[in-house]
């Protein structure tokens, strides 16, 4: 797909600020929306909006297709008449830079469980139509999720595959004794979605009359723990009591010497041959309704993916293993059209991969901050080798903030030594010929500059901010996720900046 000239910013909406603990769909996305717009920039990505589980990462969620119902906007159910402000109680003081999941998960749900105690009250009957009608065009995915939550909240939220054997092996019987004694929860559940999808599409449609377009996030994987799993074990290489044989990683790489190991089960790709890739047919279409571009995490995945023995403790002893390759995307297409993919091309990357990608006209990505040390894709992530059709990033949610990356000594985030780390800063400076000006604003204008028809910095970036609010370690399991955008930074003078740097460069 042919993308047109454009620049975007890179912010999850929990990052969003706000009285509530965590960023949401409400007023605060809607400004965010306007800054977007007043600044010139036409895209907003975004990371998966999916519900999160361990570690609050929304890169391991309970459901590929289902909403986070943290992101649902309390000011905004206010207005719908489902919430009233006495519902609310005493909301705790939260911090404003952060994120704490435990403390906002305890507050926010029971307020959410009162808002979907109203709507089944009061709810009128066109409203509650519209909700029978968004829960049976969605039962092929709605009804297992709300089942699965309702089923983990009556669990102690365990995984699945410790539950009573009945109900992890989903025996028909055990099922339906589960359904009518969850009823009340597995309606609740159903409820949030209805008011998730709700938000998501008025705020898109917003940002679209403003000529922001959204990108999402598919990543290749989905967690163990998850009602994609549980409802459709036969996809994924389990064994007997639903373990996982095979779990996916990468080998070692800048962020580790032994590698990632992720763990998520590795898809039974033979048997979604058989089925004609329906499952991921399905999942493309939904996620489509929410976003208008999709990057697709660990795209070389698809090619050849590395798989590790279930029960590793590192991913080093994994192996690497063909994967379905441009069949998959032949499939997606024929049934979907064209696709409008961004395809994650970083770490080991072979001709193979790459003939998939131009097979199909999708772009890659170039991390602006690879360009200048031992990355063995540096050279291509250097301005004058950019292709026009890549998109050019000064970082990722991975990467550390562009000011933390230039002040780090290495050894804490990367596999860097304090010799790299010298060497790198002296071909930056000798490469973008800059002495002391502030480099997140170097780093931007750079990419910004470049002949690459995508350029999307991190807010973290345009606000010159450290490493205290990186968004993501890899390779570490806890600390993630929680960076939040203070009130009041999304000035004027901000977007002034923005707007004559893609005025210059014909964004």
């Amino acid at each position: 797909m042919q993308f047109s000239r454009s620049s975007g910013t890179l912010l999850h909406p929990t990052s969003l600020p706000g009285p509530y603990g965590v960023g949401d769909l409400g007023r605060e996305a809607y400004r965010f929306v306007d800054f977007l717009h007043a600044s010139r920039q036409k895209l907003w990505q975004v990371l998966p909006l999916n519900p999160t589980g361990y570690g609050d990462s929304p890169f391991q969620c309970f459901s590929a297709v289902a909403g986070n119902p943290l992101l649902l906007g309390l000011d905004e159910l206010m207005k719908r008449g489902v919430l009233h402000y006495e519902d609310l109680g005493n909301v705790p003081t939260f911090p404003d830079d952060r994120v704490d999941f435990g403390r906002v998960i305890a507050w926010k749900f029971p307020v959410l469980r009162k808002a979907a105690r109203n709507f089944f009250d009061v709810a009128k009957p066109e409203q509650r139509k519209e909700f029978t009608d968004f829960c049976d065009n969605n039962a092929h995915w709605l009804d297992d999720f709300a089942l699965f939550m309702a089923l983990k909240e009556a669990h102690q939220q365990i995984a699945w595959t410790r539950w009573p054997g009945e109900v992890a092996q989903r025996r028909p019987e055990a099922l339906a004794r589960w359904r009518e004694r969850l009823a009340p929860q597995i309606e609740t559940n159903k409820y949030w979605q209805f008011e998730f999808f709700r938000e998501w599409q008025a705020l898109r449609t917003y940002a679209h009359e403003r000529g922001v377009h959204i990108i999402g996030d598919i990543p290749i994987y989905v967690a163990h723990d998850s009602a994609d799993v549980w409802a459709n074990p036969q996809f994924f290489l389990l064994d007997a009591d639903g373990n996982a044989q095979k779990v996916s990683g990468v080998p070692p790489d800048y962020f580790s010497a032994t590698g990632q190991l992720w763990g998520n089960p590795i898809y039974n790709w033979p048997l979604l041959k058989e089925t004609g890739y329906r499952w991921w047919v399905d999942r493309f279409r939904a996620a489509l309704t929410l976003y208008d571009i999709v990057r697709i995490d660990h795209f070389r995945g698809f090619e050849a993916y590395w798989e590790v023995p279930g029960g590793e403790k590192t991913a080093i002893n994994g192996r690497w293993v063909k994967g379905p390759g441009a069949e998959l995307f032949r499939v997606l297409q024929s049934e979907i059209g064209e696709l409008p993919i961004i395809a994650e091309n970083l770490g080991v990357i072979t001709p193979e991969v790459e003939a998939i990608r131009h097979e199909f006209g999708f772009p890659g990505m170039a991390i602006l901050q690879f360009a200048f040390g031992n990355d063995p894709q540096g050279p291509s992530f250097r301005p004058h080798n950019y292709p026009r059709e890549i998109v050019a990033y000064t970082g990722t949610h991975d990467n550390d903030t562009t000011l933390g990356w230039w002040n780090s000594t290495g050894s804490s985030d990367s596999i860097r030594t304090l010799d790299d780390v010298a060497k790198e800063h002296a071909f930056a400076r000798a490469y973008l010929n800059f002495q002391d000006e502030p480099v997140n604003w170097v780093l931007s204008r750079a990419v910004l500059a470049s002949v690459a028809n995508t350029a999307v910095v991190p807010m973290q970036d345009l606000l010159g901010l450290g490493n205290e609010a990186r968004m993501n370690l890899p390779g570490t399991s806890s600390g993630n996720w929680r960076w939040r955008m203070l009130p009041g930074v999304l000035t004027l003078k901000l977007s002034a900046k923005l707007q004559e740097l893609n005025a210059l460069y014909d964004r």
